[in-house]
């Protein structure tokens, strides 16, 4: 007799099978993570990146587990971006999960920040993620119903975007954007059967953390010691809580911003 907790886990990873998913800025970190979990689960899945080369070390090591395709993209192309989604629409026939995950960050105080600098983290975090937002409900809107839901999209946040902190204003204030952009589109998207909501990482063990980490070691780990877990997160972990948001089991959640992110957004600090 098989046993049910294997039986399960093994329906649990071929849940997603015949559905189709694009996850932006996912040849690494966050988003590579969350198209092999995809992949794992049994989606087709599209990726999206600038980065040529990224995109094809991304490609070998997703094609190895399942249904993969790759585009080079700057999802600041609000033309190019709504195309992509539409043509990976019409080959597959749908488009079932949208994960808007491409980010762009500059670090400088405000005395130093320029205007061209607030306007491309504005132009990733804010303006794409609602250009594809939209190109994706509009598609969504017309498909039959999969299970509840026409489609799901999850949002990728940051703990900066509901925390203030100094020398990221341009980042912060576009991922504040998206959250609450987040929350209005959900309103929108409930009574077509779209559920869109938002993931808040807090600190991830990514490319950029180590390079932060080499730059200013001491100031990287006084950082991390103040996460309530002592910890920075996997993007494994938040590939986690990504598909979770996508999937059925969520079925009944839109409109939230979920923090995964140690505890960091609940914490009321108090220096020891």
């Amino acid at each position: 007799m098989p046993n049910k907790r294997a039986l399960g886990e093994s329906q649990m990873l071929q849940d997603m099978v015949g559905k189709v998913a694009l996850v932006t800025g996912g040849s690494d970190g966050i988003g590579l993570a969350t198209a092999k979990l995809l992949v794992q689960r049994g989606a087709t899945v599209a990726i999206c990146a600038r980065r040529e080369d990224k995109l094809e070390a991304a490609r070998a090591e997703l094609s190895a587990l399942g249904q993969v395709e790759v585009h080079k993209l700057d999802v600041s192309d609000d033309a190019a971006f709504t195309a992509l989604i539409e043509d990976i629409a019409a080959r597959h026939g749908r488009l079932d999960m949208l994960v808007n995950n491409a980010m762009s960050v500059h670090y400088a105080p405000i005395s130093k920040l320029t205007l061209e600098h607030w306007r491309q983290d504005f132009a990733v975090n804010a303006d794409a993620v609602f250009v594809g937002t939209k190109a994706a409900m509009k598609v969504m809107a017309k498909q039959d119903l999969s299970g509840r839901q026409r489609g799901s999209i999850v949002n990728i946040a940051s703990t900066c975007g509901i925390r203030a902190m100094a020398n990221m204003a341009s980042y912060s204030a576009s991922k504040a954007a998206l959250v609450h952009f987040t929350a209005a589109a959900a309103m929108e998207g409930a009574t077509k059967a779209i559920r869109i909501n938002a993931i808040v990482p807090g600190q991830v063990q990514t490319a950029a953390t180590q390079d932060y980490e080499t730059h200013a070691p001491e100031v990287a780990s006084a950082t991390t010691k103040a996460i309530p877990m002592q910890r920075g997160g996997d993007p494994d972990e938040l590939a986690q809580a990504i598909v979770f948001m996508l999937s059925d089991a969520a079925s009944y959640i839109t409109g939230t911003a979920l923090p995964v992110d140690g505890g960091k957004a609940a914490q009321l600090y108090m220096p020891g």
